[in-house]
């Protein structure tokens, strides 16, 4: 009884939100972050503090309570996406936003997103115009194709393609195709969720122009191949040539949809890396329709690309869910500004990051981590026990392209040896800016291959704040 007592002596006096946001610690912020947000996080600590001392726990002092609102309100404050740096190796990094965009796409989204644009009009009559007409012109342009048409991703692009073209009927694919993408998404599930009937052939190693003419019946409405851009099957293999699927897809008059994956504009081949298959080459192999990605190997903006027959194309135009779909004026202008580098491929090469990224050198490389080494190495000295080690490692392309496929590159290893890997590598996420590296043994790597020469004088200031916050904890 005595004990509930002291309880509800302790929740009475607890200061109210009122006192607690006059308290000296806070007053500042009032200038800065709004007062609904103060507020909020006034009455969350004041709920927390509640809570312990029904529990039994000391109640905590006003300068506590302040400081605990100050910490959540300045979190709550911040924007969730924030720039980050690269230092993964991953050059298509998922989690980071995938592909890094080049300075014209850049300066292209600033033009438009700071006032009107002619987003929807003829310049010429004054009338509504497409939105579409600027990057349809140039995939036609790029790829050869009849027509095209672009949507807010790959997965609308296979969604809106089949719920069009089969919705009630039968789509063909190959069981070795049917991908799980990002988030559990699965081929399958699109394609059901889409209102067409999943028709699986052949095995998943194993596929045989045979298995798709022999799947083909009065309810087939199309054949699908999907390129399994997130994963490679090697070894007793098999699958039916693309121009061959084609020619069975033609006889049958029946459309032959590619999703390539990648949205790839160039033949990697050429480059020196592995073959990863483009939109151009689909397209030359006899596809009827074509879609990709526009922010994985393309190295714009997040898109599904689709490019093909114009009847077909303007079928999927036609279609309501293309309201549902249809991509943003900032996607459009950043998504055109890129196309456009692809007019002359020397140009795309060395001004899109993607390229620049994937076709680094090996010394080049070996100067940028040798300059990051003696960076860190003037601007923290031995005695505080940090490490900076120049070595070779290799890097991935990531973003479902080129699947296990890695290329050489060279970083620089940190050890610290009051702190572990883990613990190093969470307080460079959590710094300004967010640094992302990866674990290598015992020690926080930072792959050159993805950072850009500006980045270095970013990396050491950060790990120069956390030495110095370090040292300030040991003292």
């Amino acid at each position: 009884m005595k004990k509930s007592s002291e309880s509800q002596d302790l929740l009475r006096a607890l200061p109210s939100v009122d006192r607690l946001l006059q308290h000296p610690v806070l007053a500042a912020l009032s200038k800065s972050i709004p007062h609904a947000t103060l507020v909020r996080a006034a009455r969350s600590v004041l709920e927390e503090q509640r809570q312990h001392i029904r529990l039994g726990k000391t109640a905590q002092s006003e300068q506590a309570l302040a400081e605990a609102i100050w910490e959540q309100a300045t979190q709550a404050a911040q924007p969730h996406l924030t720039s980050a740096v690269n230092a993964t190796g991953i050059i298509l990094s998922t989690n980071l936003g995938r592909a890094a965009l080049p300075e014209s796409a850049v300066q292209a989204i600033l033009t438009i997103a700071r006032g009107h644009c002619t987003l929807e009009v003829d310049r010429e009559t004054g009338r509504r115009g497409s939105r579409q007409t600027g990057v349809r012109h140039l995939l036609m342009e790029l790829t050869g194709a009849e027509d095209a048409l672009v949507v807010n991703n790959n997965a609308a692009a296979v969604y809106l393609t089949i719920h069009t073209l089969a919705a009630g009927r039968e789509v063909i694919i190959s069981r070795g195709q049917l991908v799980e993408i990002g988030g559990a998404f699965r081929m399958p599930d699109i394609i059901r969720q889409a209102g067409a009937i999943l028709i699986e052939v052949g095995t998943t190693n194993r596929t045989r122009l045979s298995d798709y003419e022999n799947a083909i019946g009065p309810g087939t409405a199309l054949i699908l191949r999907c390129h399994p851009s997130n994963f490679k099957i090697v070894g007793f293999t098999e699958e039916a040539p693309l121009p061959d699927l084609a020619a069975l897809a033609r006889q049958h008059e029946l459309p032959l949809v590619d999703d390539v994956g990648s949205g790839c504009l160039l033949d990697t081949s050429s480059l020196g890396l592995p073959h990863e298959p483009s939109l151009t080459e689909s397209l030359q192999a006899g596809s009827d329709l074509v879609m990709g990605s526009g922010d994985k190997l393309l190295g714009g903006p997040q898109a599904g690309l689709l490019i093909g027959r114009a009847d077909l194309i303007a079928r999927l135009r036609r279609s309501p869910l293309m309201r549902v779909l249809r991509p943003g004026k900032l996607t459009l202008s950043a998504l055109e500004a890129v196309l456009r580098l692809y007019l002359d491929t020397e140009t795309a090469l060395q001004q899109i990051p993607t390229w620049r990224y994937l076709l680094r050198d090996l010394p080049t490389l070996k100067r940028l981590a040798q300059q990051l080494q003696r960076r860190l190495k003037s601007s923290i000295p031995p005695k505080t026990g940090w490490q900076f080690q120049v070595i070779p490692t290799h890097a991935e392309i990531g973003g479902g392209s080129l699947p296990g496929e890695t290329l050489p590159s060279f970083g620089v290893l940190i050890h610290l040896s009051a702190m572990s890997a883990e613990d190093l590598a969470r307080a460079l996420r959590q710094g300004e800016p967010a640094i992302f590296s990866r674990l290598e043994g015992s020690g926080v790597l930072l792959d050159m291959r993805t950072i850009e020469p500006h980045e270095i004088s970013l990396i050491t200031g950060c790990l120069k704040t956390l030495c110095d916050e370090h040292a300030s904890q040991k003292v």
